[in-house]
This record gives structure tokens, sequence and C-alpha cells, in this order.
């Protein structure tokens, strides 16, 4: 799908930086784990960002972290509902294999904002079979945590300890074993990716069987 002007339906934050963009979905059509392209209308700069709402939701949502020095983020922070909003896509192939979503375990790492697309996944596909990691400094950091399996999901957390796991989810790895057959989803900055696939392969995951998207 082109590009195309979407009504801003509502805007949840978070917490002082991260918010929820919600916008008219207008018939696009996507695959969970893919993202669109935003700005304010008529505003000269735009952003990737991964869809964070499932494929059966009426609208579609992004999870966005405001950058002191994100031209676009802030722009899109201080918009109001019943604003414009330039949208093009979807785009990318950070998607599930559909032969592969009913009798497969998954591992999805993420760090951040990085979360977007796994978030998309498992509300997607709600018989999923899953382990989630999701590496953040604060335990308020893990968005929407009571959306997830409590029991698929891992908070690994490095400023406080007040998540599932007091660390790093490289650290968290090195520590847990991870099946060999499992299809493993990596979401993140791009170190966090490097370490992590390392450390999968470490333990007999296939390189076909990683797959990694850099959210930032």
């Amino acid at each position: 799908m082109s590009k195309y002007n979407s009504k801003i339906l509502d805007i949840r934050f978070l917490d002082s930086q991260t918010f929820i963009l919600r916008f008219e979905r207008n018939g696009l059509k996507f695959r969970t784990g893919q993202y669109v392209v935003l700005a304010p209308q008529n505003f000269p700069e735009s952003r990737e960002y991964s869809i964070y709402s499932s494929e059966h939701d009426p609208w579609i949502e992004v999870l966005i972290k405001k950058v002191d020095t994100g031209y676009v983020s802030k722009a899109l922070s201080e918009m109001q509902v019943g604003d414009m909003l330039q949208v093009e896509g979807p785009y990318g192939f950070f998607v599930l294999n559909q032969g592969e979503i009913d009798n497969r375990h998954f591992l999805f790492v993420a760090t951040g904002t990085g979360i977007s697309p796994f978030h998309s996944f498992t509300l997607t596909h709600s018989s999923l079979n899953y382990q989630l990691l999701h590496g953040v400094r604060f335990t308020n950091e893990a968005y929407d945590h009571g959306h997830y399996l409590e029991n698929s999901h891992v908070i690994c957390t490095t400023r406080d300890e007040k998540g599932s796991y007091a660390g790093r989810v490289t650290e968290y790895l090195s520590e847990n074993d991870i099946p060999t057959d499992t299809i493993c989803y990596l979401c993140g900055n791009s170190a966090m990716i490097n370490e992590v696939s390392d450390l999968l392969e470490e333990q007999g995951i296939a390189p076909q069987n990683i797959r990694s998207e850099v959210f930032f």
C-alpha cells in the first residue's frame, strides 16, 4: 500500500517519554511484524515504526519512545486526537512463517520498544507457543506486560530487581539453555542482536532459525 493520510484516534502515554499512537486503519492490510512509515501531515521527515496492534484490530497502533534528538518522535508526541498523520506501508519481512505458527516453539528477544512486533505476534496468534525475553532498565518499562502469558514472559531488568530476572537478556541466555529446535526472533539494538545470535548458535540453534530486526 502506498502513502495515505489517517486520523489519530487516541494517544496513550505509558510514561513521560513513551506512548502508543492509535490511528485509522483505512483498510490497511499487514502481516504481524511489519512496519509503517509515519509523519505528521506535511511534515518534512518521517520515521519507521513496527506495528504494535493485532492483525485483527480495527485500528493501527505503534509504540513510540520520544528521543531528545528525535525530530519526528517529538512532533508525533505533540499531536492531538483528530490530527492527520501521513502513513506509508506496510513494509518489512520480519514476519512469522505460516507453516511454523501452530507446530513450533518460539523465542522472542527484545530490548526497549523493540517489543513492538512481538506484542503484535502474540495478540494476533493467541495459541502461539513462545517464550518472550524483554530487556529493560526498570520494570515499569515492560509496557503492557499484562498482555503476555505470565509464565512465558521474562522481564530482564538492569537497574532494579523487580522484574523476573535481574540482568541483561544475554546474561539470562548464558544461564538458561534454549531447545535447539526453537525458532528465534530478535528485535532491538544491534549490539544485543549480535551477542544473542552468537549465544544461540553456541547453544546449537541453526543460523537459519535466528531471525532479527535492528530496531534502533
